[in-house]
């Protein structure tokens, strides 16, 4: 016999059951199972720890004289799923104003909007400008 195994057949030989734990695995009633009751009236329970929501990203688009406005409708439906009457409105917005959201989100999701949108631009040779700002 290898000698951890004997170690080990010898240690449960000697070992004695605790009186007051059975030798079965936790069942839910059991005081092994978190968030059971333990017989003498204590509940024992599970602390959930609090999560923040994370912090929002702004996406805008900036406006140009150059990008064509279809262009901005074709990215705003593409990269911000909008319908087509949205997107018209936005592109409007940006071209009066000068800027325009084109959606909230978080950080990781707006950062890959702004880059799938900028790199769509470069690809169109458009110089059309996306950026994003804590909301």
């Amino acid at each position: 016999m290898p000698v951890a195994v004997a170690v080990a057949a010898r240690v449960n030989a000697n070992a004695s059951p605790m009186p007051d734990q059975p030798n079965s695995p936790a069942t839910p009633n059991s005081p092994q199972h978190p968030g059971s009751h333990s017989g003498d009236g204590v509940v024992a329970e599970r602390v959930q720890p609090k999560l923040k929501k994370p912090p929002l990203y702004k996406v805008l688009l900036l406006n140009d004289d150059y990008t064509p406005m279809e262009f901005v409708v074709f990215l705003l439906r593409r990269f911000f799923n909008m319908s087509e009457d949205k997107a018209e409105q936005i592109m409007v917005h940006i071209h009066t104003k000068g800027l325009g959201v084109c959606g909230v989100f978080p950080r990781e999701i707006a950062e890959t909007k702004v880059r799938l949108t900028m790199d769509s631009a470069r690809q169109n040779e458009h110089p059309l400008q996306c950026t994003m700002e804590l909301e």
